[in-house]
């Protein structure tokens, strides 16, 4: 085995997924929230948080305080699992300003029928959702810990040209306006 064909990677400097945010906006409470948070967990196998607004806003009818949105946070084995399905929904393609310029993606998902696998119940009626993607390298932690934080490293953050090879690696993802 020649030396030049094997490419040693630090196992410190590999991408991972760190966690998934799904975040769905009903905008009231009530009978629609509830309806959103049966379908939201049966999509992700995990309960919804409910989340309450933080100010009043007369122009959409919203009160401080008011249940209207939904997010559930996925780590490890089904964040992946989860990930793949929501990617199959916009066929695998994502836009290039999706991406930041810290390692974090986010898509939007117009209605859940598009997920493969669900089914339409006409009770339930659809959502859509926001999907954030947190990628880190090993290591991260440290800056965001509470005992003992301290900065990190150039090398150990991920870059936007990182997320994409290693979401390119991982599911076949294609980027679209890329610039040249």
């Amino acid at each position: 085995m020649d030396n030049s064909t094997v490419e040693l990677v630090n196992i410190m400097n590999r991408p991972r997924i760190e966690k998934v945010v799904v975040n769905c906006s009903v905008g009231e409470g009530g009978a629609r929230l509830e309806k959103a948070q049966k379908i939201l967990e049966s999509l992700v196998g995990q309960r919804p948080e409910i989340r309450r607004a933080k100010k009043t806003v007369k122009g959409f009818g919203i009160h401080k305080g008011e249940p209207i949105a939904l997010r559930v946070t996925l780590r490890k084995g089904r964040a992946m699992d989860f990930l793949l399905k929501a990617l199959r929904a916009v066929n695998n393609t994502l836009k290039y300003s999706s991406f930041d310029e810290e390692g974090n993606v986010s898509f939007g998902i117009r209605e859940h029928l598009d997920i493969p696998g669900t089914r339409y119940n006409p009770e339930l009626g659809m959502i859509g959702m926001d999907v954030s993607i947190h990628i880190t390298k090993p290591g991260y932690r440290v800056k965001l810990r509470r005992r003992r934080a301290s900065t990190i490293g150039g090398r150990q953050r991920v870059t936007r040209d990182e997320a994409i090879r290693f979401l390119k690696d991982l599911a076949s993802v294609n980027v679209v306006g890329e610039p040249a």
